[in-house]
């Protein structure tokens, strides 16, 4: 894929200074880059790269003043970091959309129908009844169940794997290799010890704009939905139980772990390996330290809790402070106790 300097300029709003005819192929480092790349520069640790780089065209910030002759083309914007950034997003989304057609071997089971542009990569299997969007990518070896529905826009990995009846939305990212719609983990205890499966017959919604992370797991509803809201985005490797629901705009960091029935408001921001207890309410703009153990609902709006169990964000830093001071502590108490002791 090709564009000009002046057709980059025109997508970022930006002014172009130098010639705005070059071409550009690719996208690099500052310092690494080479004659058709494009980079840019927000950082000014990096600034000395700009009068030496090979790159045919740099972003810099509006505010920024050259202190020598530079010989790559300049696009001035409000702010390179970001407009880059807009830059990658376009230049991927040319990538992943430019795939159209299909390949074969492939599978589409009966009463199944197709939107245009939908890419089908070799050897991914469709069931039956399902309905697909426009423009839908469907990667090799990607498995889609009977009665799924998958918006326009989205783009399914290598190795994902749909099950039966789960509806996902528009513009959604499924990364290699996560389960959407596996059943939930329910077994009812008997009185010889045993444990009886309970059918697990709900589905999952995706909603749309939702990413879910590669390895990631999504368990189907007991009955009704289990629900990923609108804008949410999952890391990798991430359990979400049956019948929960992450609310909108919510990101959770790898290995995390969320138990049956728990419900996450919209906006939280959730780290890495923190584990939630089932059938809890979690309040919107709550954020969770990494490591934690969450084990009661939050009902506070844009609480901040840390450690295992969970509590207070500010209380936690305090106790840890406390804790790491625990061997002084200690011997300035038997200090004490011994000064004490010969005292009386």
């Amino acid at each position: 894929m090709k564009f000009t300097v002046k057709q980059i300029a025109t997508l970022l709003g930006g002014e172009v200074t130098g010639n705005d005819t070059l071409e550009i192929t690719g996208l690099a480092k500052i310092e690494e880059g080479q004659t058709g790349d494009i980079s840019f520069l927000s950082n000014l640790k990096y600034e000395p790269h700009l009068y030496t780089t090979q790159v045919s065209a740099v972003i810099v910030d509006r505010s920024f003043e050259p202190k020598k002759p530079v010989s790559p083309a300049l696009i001035f914007v409000e702010n390179s970091y970001s407009a880059f950034t807009q830059l990658l997003e376009e230049y991927h989304k040319q990538l992943i959309f430019a795939r159209v057609g299909v390949e074969q071997p492939c599978y589409i089971g009966d009463d199944s129908q197709v939107g245009e542009q939908v890419y089908r990569g070799a050897f991914s299997y469709i069931g039956r009844g399902c309905q697909i969007g426009k423009n839908v990518k469907i990667y090799p070896h990607a498995y889609v169940g009977n009665n799924v529905s998958i918006g326009d826009n989205t783009i399914v990995h290598p190795g994902v794997r749909i099950l039966d009846n789960c509806i996902i939305g528009r513009y959604c990212v499924i990364h290699p290799n996560a389960v959407i719609g596996s059943e939930g983990f329910g077994f009812a205890p008997q009185p010889d010890g045993t444990y009886k499966t309970i059918p697990q017959l709900g589905n999952v919604i995706l909603e749309d704009f939702v990413n879910i992370g590669s390895g990631t797991t999504v368990d189907c509803a007991t009955l009704g939905s289990t629900i990923i809201r609108q804008g949410a985005k999952l890391d990798n490797l991430i359990q979400i139980g049956h019948n929960v629901e992450i609310g909108r705009n919510t990101v959770i960091a790898a290995q995390t772990g969320i138990s049956g029935s728990t419900k996450l408001g919209d906006n939280c921001v959730i780290a890495g390996q923190v584990g939630f207890a089932g059938h809890l309410t979690i309040a919107n703009g709550t954020k969770v330290g990494a490591q934690s153990g969450v084990g009661k609902s939050i009902e506070e709006e844009g609480t901040a809790i840390n450690s295992s169990p969970a509590f207070g964000l500010k209380e936690s830093m305090r106790s840890l402070a406390v804790f790491r001071r625990l061997p002084e502590l200690d011997q300035r108490i038997t200090k004490l106790e011994k000064k004490n002791e010969k005292e009386s």
